[in-house]
């Protein structure tokens, strides 16, 4: 039985463009690695500003009404403890499973 294949020079033309886009695909992946590596970087930058204060104090100045009163941090953080006190009423209390002691 003859199985048909490509002349050696169109074969080797094939391993050519293989590589060359594996080789672009590296290039690809080191860019995304790159990449993630600087947005984790922004991430915690951004969160370090953010518990300094440093990006809000413009925010601040424009939206005064938006951290007073029922916005502000003390009454959010009372909204959030009286829901966490709400949901831990609901919990249902855990079952103990008594082990028989040995000789019973």
């Amino acid at each position: 039985m003859l199985l048909p294949h490509p002349s050696m020079a169109e074969q080797t033309e094939i391993v050519r463009r293989v590589d060359e886009l594996f080789a672009h695909a590296d290039r690809i992946e080191q860019q995304v690695n790159n990449a993630l590596a600087r947005v984790n970087n922004l991430t915690q930058s951004i969160l370090a500003k953010a518990f300094r204060g440093e990006l809000t104090e413009q925010w601040r100045k424009d939206n005064p009404e938006l951290i007073s009163g029922e916005n502000s941090a003390e009454a959010l953080l009372k909204r959030i403890q009286a829901e966490r006190a709400a949901v831990a009423g609901k919990k249902k209390p855990r079952k103990v499973v008594k082990k028989a002691a040995d000789g019973d």
